[in-house]
């Protein structure tokens, strides 16, 4: 099912989308899927799949004012607690916002495309021929806040200190295809590739720099309380672990003219509240606590935005749409598990499913059936594989499914009990295949072995989704 922490629907933005939403508003690959030198100087891009929106001399994203005021206090909830300012390590819980308002790039991606990327750090790109590494120059004019330079080595270095045992395991996941990185020249770092990947020198235009000299005699692993010394156009001004922080605006911000950056980041201040119960959060917000309420349940969603200030318009409830992936909620089954390795089983359980009760009596209407790792977007499958798809598929052709190649998937769905009892007895009898039968009012298998397993969720609040599919 979609994810239940859109507010109104399956087109919802996400909590870090819509902080660069506000951000913005105020108020990996080369051209195709080929390998080629491309140029990010004056803000040129490569795209996935597509040519780049912007030419290179464009002067602002369409999605942004370029002219707009600078000024005034965002106020922003956040639901739990943190205890560090460190975003990079498994220890702690990191406050929010650091990401987006302190942290840089080399690259940066155009939200108005489904996947493009647009010099920052550095102001040019060039792949090698045999696609196994990609240089980067660094962007003369960039700054960290206290005015050094942001060169090639505090690049290397960042780079070094994310592959390392002391930050999180997700960066050595992400990045295990690039060999290493070496600074060539004060001004160019290249990253090697183990081998050739079609968006690799792409996402890692994304790494996030940090200075060296800041993190100087620190052990990064523990370095938790103290701000980073970054190029972002915002600095950590206050801070009260586990309640508020705030971020100052940098008047001296290195890049506020450039295109990528013009008419974004226009709030003097921006302050994140935080709360440990999401009900006494949205009271907050009624009663003028905070600015912006992103709402994550459908339930109060649809029961408790109404009264005086909705009518009035001092609170103003709406829902964005947009064609960002807008992610996927579900039960994921751990095929290690014998249960599970059965294709049958798996089939079975997705038919037990129904998706439109729980849409009608739990989720009151508001979420569509989730059908793609990518759904909402131009990423997400449709039909057959063909081209280029069916070309990458045909090495794995044998060890597939022969229905993947003959007709598209689709969800199981039932607009009525009448329909889930057929998926119900469509499901009955998989199990009959995969050798599971009842008797004595259990399903066995042939060993008579129950069949039985366990759902692990990640909040109590999910347990009212889980009772009906139990239940099925």
């Amino acid at each position: 099912m979609q994810n239940e922490h859109p507010p109104a629907n399956n087109q919802s933005l996400n909590r870090r989308e819509f902080l660069r939403y506000l951000l913005v508003t105020g108020t990996v690959l080369g051209s195709g899927l080929g390998l080629s030198n491309v140029s990010l100087a004056a803000g040129f891009a490569q795209a996935l799949g597509y040519s780049p929106k912007y030419p290179a001399d464009f002067t602002a994203f369409h999605y942004v004012n370029p002219d707009a005021p600078k000024g005034g206090q965002l106020a922003l909830s956040v639901f739990g607690s943190f205890d560090s300012l460190n975003p990079f390590v498994l220890k702690g819980m990191a406050a929010a916002g650091l990401n987006d308002l302190c942290f840089e790039s080399l690259t940066v991606r155009a939200w108005d495309e489904p996947f493009s990327s647009y010099g920052l750090l550095a102001d040019r790109a060039d792949l090698a021929a045999d696609g196994l590494s990609i240089t980067f120059r660094m962007n003369d004019s960039a700054r960290f806040n206290d005015g050094s330079p942001v060169t090639a080595a505090d690049v290397l270095f960042s780079f070094n200190t994310l592959m390392s045992e002391q930050a999180h395991p997700r960066y050595r996941i992400y990045w295990a295809d690039i060999a290493g990185a070496e600074q060539t020249d004060a001004q160019h770092i290249r990253f090697n590739f183990k081998q050739v990947n079609p968006e690799l020198h792409l996402i890692i235009g994304e790494l996030p720099v940090f200075s060296e000299r800041g993190l100087a005699g620190r052990d990064f692993a523990t370095v938790s309380r103290t701000a980073f010394l970054t190029s972002g156009p915002y600095r950590v001004q206050r801070v009260d672990f586990g309640n508020t922080l705030i971020y100052q605006r940098n008047p001296d911000y290195w890049a506020q003219g450039l295109n990528v950056r013009r008419g974004q980041f226009n709030f003097d201040r921006i302050l994140f509240k935080y709360y440990k119960d999401e009900t006494v959060s949205l009271e907050a917000f009624k009663a003028g606590e905070f600015d912006v309420f992103y709402e994550t349940n459908s339930k109060r969603w649809a029961r408790d935005y109404s009264g005086e200030a909705f009518t009035d318009g001092r609170i103003i409830r709406r829902e964005i749409p947009h064609h960002n992936n807008a992610g996927m909620q579900g039960f994921g089954m751990n095929t290690r598990r014998p249960l599970f390795m059965d294709v049958r089983v798996r089939r079975a359980l997705d038919l037990a499913l129904d998706f439109g009760w729980s849409n009608t009596h739990l989720f009151y209407g508001q979420y569509t059936r989730c059908d793609s790792y990518f759904s909402n977007s131009e990423l997400a499958c449709s039909g057959l594989p063909e081209g280029k798809e069916l070309a990458l598929l045909a090495p794995f052709r044998h060890a597939l499914l022969p229905e993947l190649f003959t007709q598209p998937y689709q969800v199981p769905v039932a607009n009525n009990p009448a329909e889930q009892r057929v998926n119900l007895l469509r499901a009955r009898d998989l199990l009959q295949q995969a050798g599971w039968t009842v008797r004595d009012g259990q399903l066995r298998n042939a060993k008579n072995d129950p069949f039985s397993f366990e759902i692990m969720l990640s909040q109590k609040g999910f347990e009212r989704i889980v009772a009906p599919y139990v239940y099925n």
